[in-house]
């Protein structure tokens, strides 16, 4: 089977966009998934995502992890898929589609920033210095001294061993602060098994859980190993957070054709 597929990054978190409207490619296998994903004999990227077509919506985007896994929301693939959309009609700057977790809107501005809502958090829990909470795709935040010495990869590994974690897996990240409004982000992620150059959904966990905020409107800007990014919000308190955006760049890379054959089922 020949598979045509669009490669794409949003700020070094790099994905596999696949059209998808008319089903064909409704029967990926795990196996399929994590070949085309694997960086040394397919085509290489922290996830794939299929561009299928929706009856309330511009799209719906169907997310899996690099693992071959079904996922669940990804932020930095969702301003990607934005991007794809736009290919379809440049006139259009404004998108809604169907995602994991819900409905999602994003658009495009002037400048090729793209920008989508998150759904509103209702719950943090604290522990031990550190902040669990679901921003599309569950999050741990762990506040360090200097983020660029930090084991991410070992750390974030033994995180998916532990009793509360095991078998579903949980993302990590690794917060360093660098001003009031400004962060650095290194992240964990599971289905990936390691370190990515960004996480949409770990960078907005990261600014929502910045401590020592005040209740109100917020923008904190956010370096990646991969680039910058915003996250704007409204903290109502520390367990409930609403009106989120996330916004960066979101790029093309390449696009191609690569052949499944049996042994990749």
């Amino acid at each position: 089977m020949e598979v045509a597929f669009h490669k794409y990054q949003g700020t070094g978190n790099d994905f596999i966009i696949i059209d998808n409207r008319s089903g064909k490619y409704d029967q990926l296998s795990q196996a399929q998934i994590s070949f085309l994903c694997n960086r040394k004999f397919g085509i290489g990227a922290d996830g794939l995502m299929l561009y299928n077509a929706s009856e309330i919506a511009d799209f719906s985007m169907i997310y899996y992890n690099a693992d071959g896994r079904i996922g669940s929301m990804c932020g930095n693939g969702g301003r990607c898929m934005i991007h794809f959309a736009s290919r379809f009609n440049p006139q259009q700057k404004s998108f809604q589609f169907e995602a994991p977790d819900g409905m999602h809107n994003g658009s495009i501005h002037d400048d090729g920033t793209v920008c989508i809502d998150m759904k509103p958090v209702s719950e943090v829990n604290y522990s031990n210095q550190c902040a669990v909470l679901n921003t599309g795709s569950p999050h741990v935040v762990q506040p360090v001294e200097d983020a660029a010495t930090a084991d991410v990869i070992p750390i974030g590994r033994a995180f998916q061993q532990t009793d509360a974690y095991r078998g579903k897996g949980i993302n990590v990240n690794f917060v360093q602060r660098l001003s009031d409004r400004r962060i650095l982000v290194r992240t964990y992620e599971r289905g990936v098994e390691d370190e990515t150059l960004s996480c949409g959904t770990g960078v907005t966990a990261a600014a929502l859980t910045l401590p020592g905020l005040p209740s109100g409107k917020h923008e904190i800007e956010v370096q990646t190993p991969g680039g910058h990014l915003k996250v704007r919000f409204v903290k109502e308190n520390d367990q409930n957070f609403s009106s989120i955006f996330l916004c960066g760049p979101a790029t093309f890379v390449f696009s191609g054709e690569i052949s499944l054959q049996t042994d990749n089922l």
